[in-house]
């Protein structure tokens, strides 16, 4: 079946549709434009999606955690995939789109030439068929002249009345317009000879092979769609492996996680190393003195009375403030603000970096040390003084590292050597209070104490606490408080400068007042509230962490105390 047989009449429709058939190739060339956008974009936005949810550098710590270990191995694997989506843009582009764009071109270059000559063939026989209609009239109006001429003649033949000259006359006209006549319709029989060729030509051979043409080049353009179709589908069956092999890794990235594991590693990691309390013995008052037992009662009444859900002291107590949003945060080269697991692990992680340092460091040197054996063998290479110098530095390094190392070392013997048990502020404080005494440390180092046996010591290990960020307080400690205040002196414990709270029996007087310009929500333990324009006592300045002490009176228990931003208030101080 062929068009040139079977359509030779619809050179019109023919030409319309081959021209549909272009379009649609070029409509299935934008769809595949659209579809590499698409893929482009997504690729984009999943690579976007994985920066934004990688882990920041505050968040390095908590990879040590396989259900976040799991989530990096999954954000990499989505890295890979937006890879894959770029492949299939990229392979869209060169492999389909370049094609059809090609074939197009082809098509519509070649479809042009097919009409062109469709179009001439046609303006041909057009031609031609008119000759021959100028023939058939020709050869009409001579036979009629002919025939109008012999019927003169036979007229003047049969008239009496003319000469033989007039009748000679009407047989001569009656001979020429019969020898055109004939000239004529010979004329007219040579040009339906040539149109029939012609014409028998134009549709069995000519206009056949220009529609044959057409239907090579329409079942060229179908056949190239259906490649192209099945070739975007290779595009993405060839990236299907890879992939397939991402999600098998999300697949094993998760089931990686060990919750057990993890469970273990928050151990690890915020485990203090202290035990807990003991239980607190009955205290008879009857064999204490008159002093003591008031003192003692009035203590633990206060105790008693500010004892907040949690366990801890409020309002009348003043806390300090170290790392209050920091547990465990440390500002000691030895780490010895920490409790003691946290500061061993610190400590051990000190002495694997700086080991890790000495061993680049040696690296280092005795590579430069081989250059500069090299450069005094062979001066063209080199002058070994320019080493001199670097060999010098890496030696200083060195030897600081190694200084560092034993210092530290020397530092993790120590806190090996300190008991746990002892290090407790929950125990300390049970001790204290066995004891039946207070012992605070003043800002200026001395010791205040109110036992009256004359038995307890500065340095004690049962002070009132020995870590300045134990999870028991959330509170850090401040530096001293402002002089001046009737008792505004920071206390210290036995251990050190560090303290979580200690006991004040009475208010410290008000430096000043101050104004909320915004509202606060308190979030944390040691802050308190404020709303937007209310006015609060300043009792502590801010000591240069951004927080300041204030105090709110209230009909409850006489007052709210806690830390508010520096930024949130104006404050107005006594003169």
């Amino acid at each position: 079946m062929s068009w040139g047989t079977e359509l030779w009449d619809q050179y019109d429709n023919l030409a319309i549709h081959t021209n549909k058939g272009i379009e649609f190739l070029d409509k299935y060339a934008n769809f595949i434009r659209d579809r590499l956008t698409i893929e482009t974009e997504y690729a984009a936005k999943l690579r976007r999606l994985v920066k934004n949810y990688q882990p920041k550098k505050k968040e390095e710590e908590d990879n040590e955690f396989t259900s976040w270990q799991a989530f990096r191995k999954v954000l990499n694997e989505i890295s890979d995939l937006a890879g894959q989506r770029e492949v299939v843009a990229e392979s869209l582009q060169l492999q389909i789109i370049q094609g059809i764009s090609l074939l197009s071109k082809t098509l519509r270059e070649e479809r042009k030439k097919c009409l062109a000559n469709g179009t001439y063939l046609h303006q041909n026989l057009t031609t031609q068929l008119a000759a021959l209609e100028r023939a058939k009239r020709n050869y009409e109006k001579a036979y009629r002249d002919s025939e109008k001429a012999v019927e003169n003649y036979k007229k003047a033949d049969m008239d009496l009345n003319l000469s033989r000259a007039e009748v000679e006359r009407y047989k001569n006209i009656m001979t020429a317009k019969i020898q055109q006549s004939d000239d004529a319709k010979n004329e007219y029989a040579n040009q339906l000879q040539k149109s029939n060729n012609l014409q028998q030509q134009h549709y069995h051979e000519l206009l056949p092979e220009v529609f044959n043409r057409l239907q090579e080049l329409d079942e060229k353009r179908t056949r190239g769609i259906r490649e192209f179709i099945i070739g975007a589908a290779d595009v993405e069956s060839s990236v299907a492996p890879i992939i397939a092999r991402c999600l098998e890794g999300m697949v094993k990235a998760g089931e990686s996680i060990n919750e057990k594991e993890d469970s273990y590693k928050v151990i690890e990691r915020y485990q203090s190393g202290f035990t807990p309390p003991g239980d607190i013995p009955f205290e008879d008052l009857s064999k204490m003195d008159t002093l003591d037992t008031s003192q003692e009662s009035h203590y633990n009444h206060v105790q008693s009375s500010h004892l907040t859900v949690k366990g801890t002291i409020s309002a009348n107590k003043i806390k300090k403030r170290v790392g209050i949003f920091n547990i465990f945060g440390s500002n000691k080269e030895d780490f010895s603000d920490l409790p003691p697991n946290q500061r061993r692990k610190k400590l051990q992680a000190k002495i694997a970096e700086l080991q890790q340092k000495i061993q680049q460091e040696t690296a280092a040197r005795d590579g430069l040390m081989k250059m500069k054996v090299v450069y005094e063998a062979n001066s063209s290479l080199g002058n070994p003084m320019t080493v001199e110098g670097q060999l010098n530095e890496s030696e200083h390094k060195l030897e600081k590292l190694k200084m560092d190392l034993k210092k530290y070392q020397g530092y993790l013997e120590k806190a090996n050597q300190i008991p746990i048990a002892n290090n407790s502020p929950q125990a300390n404080r049970t001790h204290s209070m066995n004891n039946g005494h207070r012992s605070s440390r003043h800002s200026n180092g001395s010791t205040e104490d109110n036992n009256y046996d004359g038995d307890f010591q500065p340095d004690d290990a049962g002070s009132l606490s020995s870590s300045s960020a134990s999870p028991e307080s959330g509170l850090g400690t401040s530096h001293t408080s402002l002089p001046g205040s009737a008792h505004g002196s920071t206390h210290e414990n036995a251990m050190g400068e560090d303290a979580y709270y200690e006991t004040e029996m009475e208010p410290l007087q008000p430096l000043g007042t101050c104004r909320a310009l915004y509202p606060f929500e308190a979030t944390s333990e040691g802050s308190i509230p404020m709303n937007e324009g209310e006015e609060l006592q300043v009792i502590e300045i801010d000591q240069g962490d951004g927080w300041t002490r204030v105090r709110r009176i209230n009909n409850t228990n006489g007052w709210d105390e806690g830390f508010v931003p520096t930024s949130y208030i104006e404050c107005t101080l006594y003169a």
